[in-house]
């Protein structure tokens, strides 16, 4: 399945240069993302992570966007949605702007993860991006453990220098 999207760059989503604010476009792309990722899971889902975020041409004030979202690869209660931007020009050619990669997870009624139907992918262009997120969750899993384990050492030396000051003040 494919969702698109599409948008008017209006003068409420642009800065003092005309251009598009980024977050602006995020949050378009974050709702095309979730409209795929709820389709296919046929439930609510909620963002988990956004994996590469790339900003590849400039938007500008009254360009035409069209987002187009499409499931790239399941986990258990895991989707993984692509979705690219263009700017479609008035003719109908279409240039690549942004390509971003969200992860969302498949919730219940009480807001609990839930399994989602396995994404099967088809021809060559599928499998590839298939194994591409099999790689971008790799990298995703060792960044938080990078991450975590920098928590604690930044919390073990926040607490050895309360311990030392409080040590200090007893004499």
């Amino acid at each position: 399945m494919r969702t698109t999207t599409v948008q008017i760059v209006m003068v409420s989503h642009v800065n003092g240069s005309n251009r598009l604010f980024g977050g602006q476009l995020m949050q378009w792309i974050d709702v095309t993302a979730a409209v795929e990722a709820r389709r296919h899971a046929f439930s609510d889902v909620t963002t988990a992570a956004v994996d590469a975020l790339e900003f590849l041409a400039p938007v500008f004030l009254n360009d035409l966007l069209v987002l187009q979202a499409e499931v790239t690869w399941t986990g258990k209660t895991s989707i993984e949605v692509r979705v690219e931007t263009f700017r479609e020009h008035l003719n109908g050619e279409r240039v690549l702007v942004n390509r971003a990669y969200f992860l969302f997870v498949a919730v219940d009624n009480h807001g609990k993860p839930r399994e989602v139907e396995p994404f099967v992918p088809r021809g060559p262009v599928q499998l590839r991006e298939w194994d591409n997120a099999i790689t971008r969750r790799e990298h995703r899993l060792k960044m938080r453990e990078e991450m975590n384990a920098l928590a604690q050492l930044k919390n073990e030396q926040a607490f050895a220098k309360l311990k030392q000051n409080h040590d200090a003040d007893e004499y």
